[in-house]
């Protein structure tokens, strides 16, 4: 591997005297475990060498071996387990290098830099991000690109936060500087009022012409300030396309990842994501990571932002090459960059590149760095740009006038961009998003979704039936029967059966289901039992893999304990797949709470901020059941505080025909929204939620299921999910007339036409009541309330709940049943409040 002598004319590779076999690779193994410590790495010095006593070595070898691991790269290998990852690895660092294409580079490092050049002098004070500093992340990526190419790509998948997100987008994603320059003129407000996004967050795609003449896409993922919560949407979007592709996708379909320094050690959502790497369900034959290291965060230096050396060493968790390469010695960063791509290649695994520069500017171009950091900014100050530094190592001739011309091209796009009327739109979606629509729901995005009785009875066969020889867990064969029975109208279908219909139903008519959640496919409440295990040999059948003949896919995978990082890859996934069921399941309701910036920043927000629409969907186990605090509420509140602008839908189906429709809804709609369901726990196998097969080969999903048992009621209590059930029931039990139970299957968007036609079904009511399990501050109360008071007309609008707390439920089984009695008592009887 080149170190910074290489560029004087020694090379790393050359051979000197012979020594016995033992002594060379006795020293040569100290410095590949150490060498990186003592690495000529930081362009300022201020990450100085780390001295080791392993490496306390004279003579000709180790000479040898200091110039090819302490040079201007060190490399961090010797702790994957591997040997022939490390053999690998070993013999292309004491190679002799191939030569850097030092004109394109040179070409690379002008443009990049005079790019922040000239936003710095036409938009002085305004943030944007720069990249100076560490401006080779240009050529490293165009020589990824170039290696990506010859081994097939025809994408890359690109996520990055903000820092230099503008520079990749004009020279990586090759969009025309003045569309670029016309972000910071603030084109066509009107646009964006009240949504959209700042132009270092948006996404950008376009067309990557390789040295070598290939064409390789480029997708520039578009992100939130959350900075690594990009990385695992966008791996999740890789496997979507690659799983499209099929075959051969895994080539095709290039994930690249950039990080800052601080995040890359600070944010637990990326160890999350990197934690996915090897696992079947997510895996995605490795990322390319790089850390933009500024070696500062904000205004904090290494040692207050990580607690190792490198804040790269996190990924020494997994068996994860390290290659620190100092982004002032251009030639290496090439190499460096050229050899992480191979190694993807080769073994299918991640690979990080730690480059090493520093930041001209304050974090944003408009605070002043010398306050926290003068001893830094005071060598920055009068240190020249990296294409002049290049240019002068590498000696190639006329590099002034070259860079003349360049300005003068940025300067005239930038005068041209101050023209744009309209403002520039920097991406292009697939063709397969061509038939789905977002915006306000249209009634004639409604479809059928019933499924024909005699269909439904071959379904249940299939879901039921497996291989002569397998040995079943008795219980789970009890379980088959029970559907078995349901299928053919012997039996009331409970949720695990309607869902398992649902899912059947779509993938033999050509639509894929993708479900991920921790245990997922047996199911927390042991409802699901999506795939069987032989109990003597654990061998694996998936009825939902055997429906019909060239039926679709069809994926459930536990996955790993996280929510961040999997629902990220969730809706990743749903971004470019859309035409199959893409759902998340959390293991208990309120553990969406871990992924709330996932939930936030993209989920409700992305069409608002980036007209990307998705159909994900989450399944939130929610209801009270004298549990205690955790695990009861899936935050119904958080969710319809966040919605708005028809962006999700927010349902809580009341029976198992009622989830059977609205699966199906999701997906046969052209109309793509994220969808949030609230599943229950306790009533998974209640009769009363239980439905009859006649509801599954006729009706749709009722956003109101009304109360037929009553015709003309004197009051109306309204109210989702298990409390429900539980009034009608204590209504029949203490004989109550004249109250009538409405369950609001669907709360957002709001379901205004049928509760205005329940309120004129019964004219003599006089009360509205809402009622719900959840603390007067949580549930869905104070959205209601508002809304029903509109359409109530002179009615009183009243409410049930339990008292307003900080925390979700009381942790006492035998208070929880004392309030829910309470609770029941006061909605049937007396005025609530």
């Amino acid at each position: 591997m080149p170190t910074r002598q290489s560029k004087t004319g020694n090379s790393a590779g050359t051979a000197l005297m012979e020594r016995p076999n033992g002594d060379r690779d006795r020293i040569f193994d100290a410095f590949r475990q150490w060498g990186y410590l003592q690495a000529d790495l930081d362009p300022l010095g201020f990450l100085p060498p780390v001295p080791h006593p392993d490496l306390q070595l004279e003579g000709e070898i180790a000479e040898e071996a200091r110039r090819i691991y302490c040079g201007t790269v060190g490399v961090e290998f010797m702790h994957i387990p591997d040997p022939e990852r490390r053999r690998w690895i070993q013999e292309r660092l004491e190679e002799t290098p191939a030569p850097v294409d030092q004109e394109h580079a040179l070409d690379l490092l002008i443009r990049s830099d005079l790019f922040e050049l000239v936003l710095q002098q036409r938009y002085l004070g305004t943030k944007r991000f720069s990249l100076e500093g560490v401006t080779a992340l240009i050529p490293l990526v165009d020589e990824i690109l170039e290696g990506a190419a010859q081994h097939g790509a025809v994408e890359l998948v690109m996520g990055m936060s903000h820092r230099g997100r503008l520079n990749v987008i004009a020279h990586v994603a090759k969009r025309a500087p003045e569309e670029v320059f016309a972000g910071f003129e603030d084109v066509d407000p009107r646009s964006v009022l009240g949504s959209g996004d700042v132009k270092y967050h948006m996404g950008a795609t376009g067309e990557y012409v390789t040295r070598s003449g290939a064409k390789v896409h480029i997708h520039l993922v578009s992100n939130p300030s959350h900075l690594e919560a990009v990385d695992p949407v966008t791996v999740g979007r890789t496997r979507a396309k690659q799983d499209r592709a099929g075959e051969g996708g895994r080539k095709q379909f290039l994930p690249l990842l950039v990080h800052g320094d601080g995040a890359f050690a600070g944010q637990g959502v990326f160890a999350e994501t990197l934690n996915l790497s090897d696992i079947s369900g997510y895996s995605v034959g490795g990322t390319v990571h790089v850390i933009v290291n500024n070696l500062i965060g904000f205004t904090t230096v290494p040692r207050e932002l990580h607690s190792s050396r490198f804040s790269a060493q996190l990924a020494r968790r997994q068996d994860v090459p390290i290659f620190h390469v100092n982004a002032e010695d251009v030639d290496a960063v090439v190499r460096a960059g050229r050899m992480a791509l191979e190694y993807r290649y080769q073994f299918g695994g991640d690979v990080v590149i730690d480059l090493i520069g520093y930041r001209r500017h304050g974090h944003s171009e408009v605070d002043d760095p010398t306050i926290t950091q003068p001893l830094i900014y005071k060598a920055i100050k009068d240190h020249p740009p990296l294409w002049e530094i290049y240019a002068e190592d590498s000696d190639i001739a006329d590099v002034q006038s070259r860079a003349a011309a360049i300005k003068t091209e940025l300067e005239d796009a930038q005068k041209r961009a101050g023209s744009v009327k309209k403002k520039p739109n920097m991406r292009r979606l697939p063709n397969y998003w061509d038939k789905y629509e977002g915006k306000r729901h249209k009634p004639e995005f409604e479809v059928a979704t019933t499924v024909a009785s005699d269909e439904l009875q071959q379904l249940t066969d299939r879901l039921t039936t497996y291989p002569p020889q397998f040995h079943i867990h008795p219980k789970v064969k009890k379980l088959l029967e029970q559907r078995a029975e349901m299928g053919y109208g012997k039996r009331a279908v409970d949720y695990g059966m309607a869902e398992a219909l649902a899912f059947a139903s779509l993938v033999k008519a050509g639509t894929p289901v993708r479900l991920s959640g921790q245990d997922s496919r047996r199911g927390t409440f042991n409802q699901r039992h999506s795939v069987l295990l032989d109990i003597e040999n654990e061998q694996e059948f998936v009825p939902l893999q055997h429906i019909s003949e060239g039926q679709a896919r069809c994926q459930i995978f536990n996955s790993t304990l996280s929510e961040a990082g999997v629902l990220g890859f969730e809706y990743g996934y749903s971004r470019d797949f859309p035409e199959a069921l893409v759902l998340w399941e959390a293991q208990f309701g309120d553990f969406a709470n871990v992924a709330q910036a996932i939930i936030d920043q993209f989920i409700v927000a992305g069409e608002a901020k980036w007209d990307l629409l998705s159909g994900v969907v989450l399944l939130l186990p929610h209801g009270y059941e004298g549990q205690g605090p955790e695990h009861s509420s899936a935050r119904i509140e958080r969710f319809l505080q966040l919605a708005a602008a028809d962006n999700i839908q927010v349902c809580q189906p009341s029976t198992a025909a009622q989830y059977f429709h609205l699966l199906r809804r999701q997906v046969l709609r052209r109309w793509r929204k994220p969808l949030v369901v609230f599943t229950p726990k306790s009533m998974l196998r209640h009769p009363e939620a239980s439905s009859p097969i006649e509801e599954f080969s006729s009706g749709s999903f009722l956003r109101v299921r009304t109360d037929n048992e009553v015709r003309d009621a004197s009051r109306i209590l309204l109210c989702t999910g298990k409390i429900g059930h539980e009034l009608r029931m204590e209504r029949k039990k203490k004989k109550v007339s004249g109250v009538a139970i409405d369950f609001v299957e669907q709360m957002y968007p709001f379901p205004e036409t049928e509760i205005v036609a329940e309120l004129e079904r019964h004219p003599n009511a006089r009360e509205i009541v809402w009622v719900q399990e959840e603390p007067a501050n949580m549930g869905a109360l104070n959205y209601m309330l508002p809304r029903l008071r509109h359409v109530a007309g002179e009615r009183a609008v009243l409410s049930v709940k339990r008292s307003a707390s900080p925390s979700p439920a009381t942790g006492s089984a035998k208070a929880h049943d004392v309030e829910q009695k309470a609770l029941l008592s006061l909605a049937l009887t007396t005025n609530g409040k």
